[in-house]
């Protein structure tokens, strides 16, 4: 039997649309605040009780609503915004329909307090199923539209239990007021429980768009965002907004889209963002984005959601991949570099104006002898002048053989280094040492060189104890006193202008608080090649092995300038046929245009050739008559570059170095000297894999390395190393963590 179709009740049919419109109290608080921006408010107050249900009332200083209006004001379909459907396509309020003050009535009870500017006083109306009860009653009254909402669903009893959670309400409410008041930059916006005195969310009328960000989403945010805008005449499209770069990630995107300054929602356009932001962030993670579209109204159809938070618009994909690709130049300019926030870097150490985080208080140990109590949080677990057992152990294969070309060396490698002695003692009498340059044949001296390099009282090089017959600018300068590497018996006095004031630069530059944490740190081990772990105090830092070797070589060379041991290649190195290698490789930047390798490469040659004398007296870099190389400068004990790296040291050698001005000379070739020596990720990964594949049993090329940069380069920047200044800021000493603030996690855990 067919049922009978039977026409709904007026008070169902209210229900049932109230419903669709107000699902829940933050969709109310939504319609209402529109109507607020409608009337040209610049002030809006939203104060809610038990998330909603219980209260809301919001209030603005807009235009008010004139007294003969209270009648139908509650009414549906009563709106002062539209008058023909033809309006519709031109439409620039957030309200048109006239169905939000009739829906709320219908499923609440509501008060409607209100003043014009021209009225004496404000009239107060009460509704209930979109009807006035009462006449308009006069009252006293700000300008502008107060609403109460009160029971909220007080009939509709399966909506009421289905919102349960007063708290998940309240802070969808505060996301809709946080959202409208970043949009509306030029009004205050304030939101909060009755009876509390502190607002949730408060912003002020003067606020920029990034202020109101930043109050309501927090500083991680702010600083990281950068600004959007373009434009299209032919889509008839406008977008601004701000999207967060690289260095911001979370586990949920934010999206804040207004389109003809609408809240709505694009699914479409969420995730043609997210594809660009894919390959610059972490898996799973995602970016802020707040975007404001404004489309010629013709083009935009606003009427195709009961709660308005969907709309239609004209050549929908075309938009899209516009936004997509302003959006992705945007964040390809902002990512060439990343901003890690850390913390720089000791103890009372100067801090630029330009540092993100302030350091610490100093949280360093109590001096020994002192009564005051050590918590556990301050106790530093280890001491950086005891030894540990690898340091005895120094790997089967010889250190010095670290590239496929053997190396003898004119100095004795001596004991492993601190196998008898504590770490910086100095060995016996050498006396009997030969002078390094006479020393033409393979002869190693009897003495044998101390680990750090220094010599016996009687011997010491003028920088560690002067002799009375020394020149007396060597005498009063105290840096240069302290500094020695690999140990030459006899010392060149050296007063060239250009490299005192190299060794003068070196000195103001250097940051006293870096030194002592290098001089006191405890190794830790290797992260890679590049980067290593060493703790100083309570503190743990990430150190930039290729970074700090490059700087020591560099200061190595200056202040033991025409000082230098000799390294002595087993086999001479054809330097035609290095150079042929180096323009081989494509680091070397060759091309077509610069002329055959050939050539290039014989200029090389015959360009080093007349450079030859000046070389080996300053620098230790022996060149042979036939154009080999057969010697390179011995800077540290038990350590030989990595002469992988050789054929392009040898290219800059020739084309990267001033060679015009004696002091850009000197400065030059001593970094491009430095460069060669320092440790480097990728010879030395190459050199371990080579090793490896020779003899697949062994890891001594990994060990190798390992035990070079402990016990050999970290050892030498616990004396010699002058850390320059900018180490602290460009992030090449890192602080990771320290012990007091690990403390403070697990006490919350």
């Amino acid at each position: 039997m067919a049922g009978v179709i039977r026409r709904l009740d007026e008070a169902v049919v209210n229900r049932i649309a109230a419903g669709e419109v107000i699902q829940r109290p933050a969709n109310a608080i939504k319609e209402m605040i529109e109507n607020c921006l409608d009337a040209k408010s610049t002030s809006i107050q939203v104060v809610v009780k038990e998330g909603g249900l219980k209260l809301i009332q919001v209030q603005d200083n807009g235009c008010g609503i004139r007294k003969e209006d209270l009648d139908i004001v509650c009414e549906r379909f009563t709106t002062s915004k539209l008058q023909k459907f033809e309006d519709l396509a031109s439409i620039s309020t957030y309200g048109f329909r006239g169905e939000a003050l009739a829906s709320i009535s219908h499923v609440a009870h509501v008060t409607v307090t209100t003043k014009t500017a021209d009225a004496k006083c404000a009239y107060r109306a009460t509704y209930s199923d979109g009807k006035i009860k009462a006449p308009p009653k006069p009252c006293a009254g700000n300008q502008g539209t107060q609403i109460t909402v009160e029971d909220l669903f007080y009939n509709v009893n399966t909506r009421r239990k289905a919102l349960k959670n007063p708290n998940e309400e309240y802070a969808k409410i505060l996301e809709v007021v946080g959202r409208y008041a970043i949009h509306n930059s030029g009004i205050s916006f304030s939101a909060k429980k009755q009876g509390e005195t502190v607002s949730d969310v408060r912003t002020l009328s003067n606020a920029s768009t990034v202020d109101n960000i930043r109050s309501i989403f927090g500083n991680a945010v702010s600083r990281e965002l950068i600004e959007v805008g373009c434009e299209d005449a032919s889509l008839a499209f406008k977008m601004k907004g701000y999207i967060t770069n690289a260095n911001y990630s979370v586990k949920k995107c934010i999206f804040l889209l207004f389109i003809n300054h609408r809240l709505v929602e694009s699914a479409a356009l969420r995730k043609a963002i997210e594809t660009v932001y894919a390959a610059y962030l972490p898996k799973s993670t995602h970016p802020f984005l707040y975007l404001s579209l404004e489309i010629a109204p013709q083009n935009v159809d606003v009427n195709v959601h009961p709660t308005k938070h969907e709309v239609h618009f004209l050549h929908e994909d075309s938009i899209l991949e516009r936004v997509q690709q302003h959006v992705e130049s945007k964040l390809l300019g902002s990512n060439s570099s990343r901003m890690y926030f850390t913390q720089t870097l000791l103890p009372g150490a100067d801090c630029s104006s330009s540092e993100v985080v302030k350091a610490s208080a100093n949280s360093s140990a109590v001096t020994k002898g002192t009564s005051d109590k050590v918590y556990a949080h301050q106790m530093v677990r280890t001491d950086s002048r005891e030894q540990k057992l690898d340091a005895f152990l120094q790997p089967v294969n010889n250190p010095l053989s670290t590239g496929p070309t053997e190396v003898t060396t004119e100095v004795n490698a001596g004991p492993p280094e601190g196998a008898v002695r504590p770490q910086d003692a100095e060995m016996k009498d050498v006396s009997d040492l030969v002078e390094m340059a006479d020393a033409q044949e393979d002869t190693v001296m009897p003495g044998g060189a101390s680990e750090s390099g220094h010599l016996s009282p009687e011997t010491v090089p003028p920088r560690k104890r002067p002799r009375e017959d020394t020149d007396i600018e060597m005498e009063k300068d105290d840096t240069r006193r302290d500094m020695t590497a690999a140990c030459t018996p006899r010392r060149r006095i050296i007063n060239l202008t250009s490299v005192l004031t190299l060794q003068e630069e070196i000195s103001n530059q250097a940051h006293a608080n870096l030194q002592e944490m290098l001089h006191d740190h405890s190794f830790v081990g290797c992260v890679s090649p590049q980067w290593a772990l060493a703790q100083y105090q309570t503190k743990l830092y990430l150190l930039n092995t290729t970074k700090l070797s490059q700087e020591l070589f560099y200061q190595i060379l200056i202040y033991d300038f025409a000082n230098f041991g000799v390294l002595r290649l087993s086999e001479p190195a054809p330097l035609y046929e290095l150079s042929m290698l180096a323009l081989e490789d494509p680091e070397s930047g060759w091309t077509e245009d610069d002329g055959p390798k050939e050539g290039l490469a014989e200029y090389i040659v015959e360009f080093l050739q007349k450079k030859t004398e000046m070389l080996k007296d300053y620098f230790s870099l022996e060149i042979d008559e036939e154009g080999n190389l057969i010697g390179l400068p011995l800077l540290i004990d038990n350590y030989v570059p990595p002469l992988e790296g050789l054929p392009m040291f040898i290219l800059r050698l020739a084309t990267e170095v001033n060679w015009d001005e004696e002091k850009e000379c000197f400065e030059s070739l001593s970094k491009e000297l430095a460069m060669f020596y320092s440790i480097r990720k990728q010879y030395v990964i190459d050199e371990a894999n080579a090793t490896n594949s020779q003899n697949e049993d062994s890891d001594s090329g990994s060990t190798t390395w390992k035990w070079t940069v402990e016990h050999v380069l970290y050892k030498a920047f616990r004396t010699h190393l002058l850390p320059p200044k900018h180490f602290a800021e460009d992030g090449n000493i890192l602080q990771l963590a320290n012990l007091p603030d690990l403390y403070k996690v697990f006490e919350r855990c």
